[in-house]
């Protein structure tokens, strides 16, 4: 009997260090930001929006490849911010907070976004930036 009980508790040792062990790789989700700023597109009615994830720019250009694209490349033209908002919604991107600001009779309007995520990976899933999609093709 002793021998049955021996490896009765190994098995049991090993099914608590397994569960241990999944329960440190699991990472908790924290809050990620970003900011939509969207500025009216010349001679129309829709907006162009760029994100920033506070991500690294390059001097001369700044934020000018920041905006969002389709699969092709293409410039996404959205409505109004609700249509940038309900976009970024449906990647699970949540409403914070809104202002405006206003330059030469320009609105620039400026929405600050939230996510939980577990990994820095997830934070641009589902869509893709001007500057993301010229170093993917550029490979």
């Amino acid at each position: 009997m002793k021998n049955n009980e021996f490896y009765m508790m190994k098995r049991v040792l090993f099914l608590i260090m397994a569960f241990v062990s999944l329960n440190v790789m699991a990472q908790e989700p924290y809050k990620v930001f970003c900011e939509l700023v969207g500025s009216a597109k010349f001679m129309s009615t829709k907006i162009i929006v760029t994100v920033d994830f506070g991500q690294k720019t390059k001097f001369w250009t700044g934020s000018a490849k920041q905006y969002l694209v389709d699969d092709e490349g293409e410039k996404l033209e959205f409505n109004s911010m609700v249509d940038a908002m309900n976009y970024m919604g449906k990647r699970n991107w949540e409403f914070e907070q809104a202002y405006v600001v206003t330059t030469s009779n320009q609105n620039v309007y400026h929405w600050l976004l939230s996510k939980e995520v577990t990994s820095d990976e997830q934070i641009k899933e589902g869509f893709m930036t001007k500057e993301e999609f010229d170093k993917k093709n550029a490979q």
